[in-house]
């Protein structure tokens, strides 16, 4: 969906630029994503791992902290608590425009930052942690043939990423002040560490000292062969996936008595990719999209392969129905059913006969003592199906521009 972009003041009343992501349809939860030191919002990993969850109904807010992006203020001025202080700011919003959110998410420096954050949002109940520091003075190690003159001098401006940044001495200092072990200890959160054991930034023994320290519920997850920016969209979509997972072990992820799920199927783009849709039906999410081999990202069923299966599972439902009506021993039914463009000369009881038709074989597995007079009855029943009638019927679609 769209991103819904917007301003809010932090502790200083200083803007910081955001933008929301929401899902086709009602949130199921809102999460809060702090990006890596210098990164902006903007980035690819928060960008790709913002549009993952969305697709799966969780809204997210990502915004520049002070002085990055399009935020207001100088980053020379910022410190690891005043990024701290600007995701509590960002929670306030959420709570005051929307829902307060439940997921806190943090990539690199954004992973402290967000462990360190958690207790000043009390509605969070998972928080989850990317490539993260385990403390948080680690990030010195991206200048540090500087620290001395910083030191010296107060103020130096180093080289971050091909880019200038001015950093200060208050920096240093309050970085070496921070203490994560006593945020993990009162985290009273469940607790998700995705680390990759070739991260040649911030080594995977970070990810064993934040594990280490928390108390359960906690989870970590390997992100093999992944680099520290998840540059690859495969990586930021897996670590999308297992976010969205996990946390529905830990939270209500039903949507708010405002947010009533929809009547109907709602489908709409997640603007991942040249095709990929989501798909809302009641409380579920659901991704349509198409194979990597035409353009699409193949994370889920094209819509013909969503027809199969509504065929597919409406015939073995009226199957078992009917055995279990008249008592037939059938033990277990599958269904496999393949989809194809066929001339209509070779259809012998198609009342077309030119050009090309669609055609759907179903082949019906029925295990168990069945006779040959049951398996044939049963095969019969599978043309009763609710699904086969509408595709069989005369269908009636009306389209109109919503309101």
């Amino acid at each position: 969906m769209p991103s819904e972009r917007f301003e809010f003041p932090n502790a200083r009343g200083e803007k910081l630029a955001a933008s929301l992501e929401r899902p086709a349809g009602p949130p199921l939860a809102y999460a809060l994503f702090a990006h890596c030191f210098t990164c902006g919002k903007d980035n690819l990993a928060a960008k790709r791992i913002a549009e993952g969850l969305t697709a799966r109904g969780i809204a997210v807010l990502r915004f520049d902290f002070t002085g990055l992006g399009a935020s207001e203020g100088e980053f020379a001025n910022t410190t690891f608590s005043s990024n701290v202080a600007d995701l509590v700011a960002a929670a306030d919003h959420l709570r005051a425009t929307y829902r307060a959110p439940a997921i806190l998410i943090g990539h690199s420096l954004g992973g402290a930052a967000v462990l360190a954050a958690a207790q000043h949002i009390p509605e969070a109940r998972a928080v989850a942690t990317i490539a993260a520091p385990a403390d948080p003075s680690h990030v010195t190690g991206l200048f540090q043939q500087h620290v001395a003159d910083i030191q010296e001098k107060g103020e130096v401006e180093v080289a971050l990423a091909g880019r200038p940044f001015r950093i200060r001495k208050k920096f240093l200092d309050d970085v070496a002040m921070q203490k994560l072990e006593q945020c993990l200890r009162d985290l009273r959160k469940a607790l998700l560490v995705l680390h990759s054991p070739t991260d040649d930034l911030v080594g995977i023994e970070n990810a064993s000292a934040i594990f280490s320290a928390a108390k359960h519920p906690k989870s970590f997850v390997s992100l093999a062969g992944a680099d520290h920016l998840l540059g690859k969209r495969a990586d930021a979509v897996y670590v999308a996936e297992v976010i969205a997972a996990w946390s529905e072990r830990y939270l209500d992820m039903v949507p708010e008595p405002d947010d009533m799920p929809i009547e109907g199927v709602l489908v709409g783009e997640t603007r991942n990719g040249k095709f990929e849709q989501s798909v809302v039906v009641g409380k579920h999410r659901y991704l349509a999209d198409e194979p990597t081999s035409v353009g699409g990202n193949g994370s889920g069923p094209s819509p013909y392969e969503y027809l199969l299966a509504g065929l597919g599972a409406c015939t073995a439902m009226t199957i078992r129905l009917y055995a279990d009506l008249k008592k037939i021993p059938l033990q277990r039914v599958s269904v496999l059913l393949k989809h194809d463009k066929i001339h209509a000369v070779d259809c012998e009881n198609c009342e077309t006969k030119e050009g090309k038709i669609d055609r759907i074989e179903r082949e019906i597995r029925l295990e168990g003592d069945l006779s040959t007079e049951q398996r044939a009855r049963l095969l019969e029943i599978a043309d009763k199906c609710p699904v086969h009638r509408t595709l069989h019927g005369e269908i009636d679609i009306k389209t109109r521009e919503a309101a």
